[in-house]
């Protein structure tokens, strides 16, 4: 690198320089990780110093350039540096006060109150799935565990699949939707899934390298209501952000208060 290893006076090790703006090695040490090759090492480091250049030349040639209100781009740092200094107290004040804890409740009554919010974009159902190579051991079996309601066989189920499966889907309580689950599938072919989701309730399809089981306890078609259940973790992080928004604004107030008390600003007029 032609402008590197050039000494400064104050001893510090020069990498690059652009005008009156300077990259030191002190700069670039924190991106040598340990371990590092020497290849990676200066493939790093260079791509890094590139860069500083551009950024530098660029900066260098906005503020030679007469036609760039400076003060106007003054102000805009002044009010970035304002946002994100008050960005980052709210921040940190906010994960000192906010109460994160939300009962069912709130999620019931924030559920009730706002449905139509909760439409669904896709089909969902709760049931199993299974994936297997058509060469797996026990197929009988899993035919038998996939269709029963009997925990020991649901566990058997669940032995197997963490041996065998390609990929599967065993917990019956839970919501999960269609189209994720059977991608990849024979079952992401369907033209009218809304009509197999209806009369459907056990079914099997192969291809040229696997065997897949579908269980289909209860399902959920686009467009109605989304169960509670399948919302409940987006409810509470809309409470919690709600929250959030309630508590930076009483933040505001507060310090707005206090200045007020303490005579900290006074308005001219």
């Amino acid at each position: 690198m032609s402008d590197s290893n050039q000494s400064t006076g104050n001893s510090e090790t020069l990498v690059a320089s652009v005008g009156n703006s300077y990259l030191f090695e002190a700069d670039v040490a924190n991106l040598i990780e340990p371990g590092m090759s020497a290849e990676d090492s200066t493939s790093i480091t260079t791509q890094y110093v590139r860069n500083w250049i551009k950024k530098e030349l660029l900066v260098k040639e906005a503020t030679s350039n007469v036609r760039i209100d400076q003060s106007e781009i003054e102000r805009k740092v002044a009010d970035y540096r304002y946002t994100l200094l008050s960005y980052e107290y709210q921040k940190l004040r906010i994960q000192q006060l906010l109460d994160t804890a939300v009962t069912e409740e709130e999620i019931f009554e924030y559920y009730s109150n706002n449905q139509d919010n909760f439409a669904l974009r896709q089909n969902i159902f709760r049931g199993r799935f299974l994936k297997v190579n058509q060469q797996a051991p026990k197929k009988t079996d899993i035919r038998r565990w996939i269709k029963s309601s009997r925990p020991q066989d649901l566990n058997a189920l669940k032995d197997y699949a963490f041996q065998f499966a390609n990929n599967y889907s065993l917990e019956d309580s839970t919501w999960i939707k269609f189209d994720d689950i059977t991608k990849n599938s024979p079952f992401s072919t369907i033209t009218n899934k809304i009509q197999f989701l209806k009369t459907t309730r056990y079914t099997e399809e192969t291809d040229s390298l696997y065997l897949y089981l579908l269980k289909i306890d209860d399902y959920k078609i686009s467009e109605e209501i989304s169960p509670l259940e399948f919302v409940r973790e987006d409810i509470r992080n809309i409470i919690l952000n709600k929250r959030k928004v309630e508590l930076a604004k009483s933040l505001e107030n507060e310090v707005f208060q206090n200045a007020k008390e303490n005579e900290d600003y006074k308005i001219y007029r």
